[in-house]
């Protein structure tokens, strides 16, 4: 591509013959981020729309009346479409919840931010069954350029994956890949069910074992089984800037805020 009157394979023989050694290219591995993710286009204004007109058309309670006179509903707060769409990428919380929040912090940006992230932890789990087709390829060489990482990191929207905070995420899990040359795969769910039915069968035909009743046998290989797929899970190994927390934990951590 730097020069295209000749091939790579002219240029590797170029180089060959500068250094005098024999250099070959062994392999190489091209990601593209998102392939295989079914993306999902939302319209922000028309979903807040609906969402709002549902609720307009729902029958409405019986109104108890008090003497004194109550403070304005959030409900009664016009929240803007475009702010619902600018909160929801800031924070990747539900459109609902971005909503409630603006509502109720009067279509304050910041402290409906801070609203939601009082929520913590507890709104991780639901925004991991949300689609995350958005986000970056991160790399990690290694000192001596001797292990290099390529790792695939996704979120749900353009606005996260071009934040500092995600891009750091990012870098810290192909460090953490780098760092555990036992990792086969990202999740436990992830291996290999004929190796995992492979290895179980063997177990069960262990010398220390036979002798044990089959429903004990069968728990004590379940346990080693679990012990094995988890050894080769990114998600389970202890983080290497924290070892308080597992992998899996300190992205939960990074999801709620």
């Amino acid at each position: 591509i730097k020069d295209t009157t000749k091939t790579v394979d002219e240029l590797v023989k170029e180089a060959t013959a500068e250094l005098g050694e024999k250099i070959s290219i062994r392999r190489f591995q091209r990601f593209n981020l998102g392939e295989g993710i079914e993306k999902r286009v939302d319209d922000f204004a028309a979903e807040v729309a609906a969402q709002t007109q549902v609720k307009a058309e729902a029958p409405a309670a019986p109104k108890v009346e008090k003497k004194e006179e109550a403070a304005p509903a959030a409900d009664a707060v016009k929240v803007d479409a475009k702010l619902v769409k600018q909160l929801r990428d800031a924070t990747g919380a539900g459109m609902m919840d971005c909503k409630k929040a603006l509502a109720e912090n009067n279509n304050n940006i910041e402290e409906a931010t801070a609203f939601l992230r009082k929520k913590g932890m507890a709104s991780a789990d639901k925004k991991a069954s949300r689609i995350a087709a958005e986000g970056a390829v991160a790399s990690y060489i290694h000192a001596g350029s001797r292990i290099g990482v390529l790792v695939e990191v996704n979120c749900e929207t353009d606005f996260v994956a071009r934040g500092d905070r995600f891009k750091a995420l990012a870098a810290d899990i192909a460090m953490q890949v780098a760092a555990c040359p036992d990792v086969e795969y990202v999740n436990p769910s992830d291996a290999d069910q004929e190796m995992v039915e492979r290895e179980r069968a063997i177990e069960m035909q262990k010398e220390d074992l036979l002798s044990k009743p089959e429903a004990i046998r069968a728990k004590i290989v379940q346990g080693r089984i679990d012990k094995m797929v988890n050894e080769k899970a990114l998600t389970t190994q202890d983080y290497i800037k924290d070892t308080t927390k597992t992998v899996e934990e300190f992205v939960k951590e990074a999801t709620a805020e």
